[in-house]
């Protein structure tokens, strides 16, 4: 399956909640990702991910263990993704690290999920903050055989203009990019 997703800066970040909000009741959580990398960082020079992500949200929490594949559309930078729920992240992190991966990046993201339909395609948003970075993104996604993916992206995009985000306001940079640079371990080009 193949996570149909587009991300973009938001300008007018309390119009886009009101939307949101109009036709979802938004779900407050914290999530904290951590990144691992082969030490030749092999997997992110192929534009693979493997992360291991723990959900905070209200007085619940859990983990989960995603590997994304490369990218196979450039322009949104959707991905193949596998996810599994995990019990303790703990204990895949020993595993990763005693398979020879190590910790390429460790942040904290803020969340507000939004799930609904739209031409019959059920869709997460999520207005993302990441406190080491300036503004605030949204991302909308959802998942589909790699054969509807263009289809799928199209209602993505109509979606996100309905919410009053424009194309010149997505982008496909990455947050571990991002806070790397922003860390001054990583040059963006």
């Amino acid at each position: 399956m193949i996570e149909a997703e587009l991300k973009a800066r938001v300008h007018d970040v309390e119009s886009v909640q009101a939307a949101l909000s109009a036709r979802s009741d938004g779900r407050r959580s914290r999530y904290q990702d951590t990144y691992y990398d082969v030490a030749d960082a092999r997997l992110s020079s192929e534009g693979r991910e493997l992360r291991v992500r723990t959900i905070t949200a209200y007085d619940e929490r859990r983990s989960l263990l995603t590997y994304k594949e490369p990218v196979v559309d450039v322009a949104s930078g959707s991905k193949p993704e596998y996810e599994t729920e995990v019990a303790d992240p703990a204990v895949i992190d020993a595993v990763l690290r005693g398979l020879g991966l190590s910790e390429l990046v460790s942040f904290e993201k803020d969340c507000i999920n939004y799930r609904f339909s739209s031409e019959g395609r059920e869709l997460l948003a999520t207005l993302v903050t990441v406190p080491e970075l300036d503004g605030t993104f949204i991302e909308l996604e959802t998942v589909v055989p790699e054969a509807e993916l263009a289809e799928a992206l199209e209602v993505v995009r109509t979606t996100l203009r309905q919410l009053g985000i424009t194309d010149s306001d997505l982008t496909t940079e990455q947050y571990t990019d991002a806070v790397l640079a922003t860390r001054g371990t990583l040059e963006l080009p």
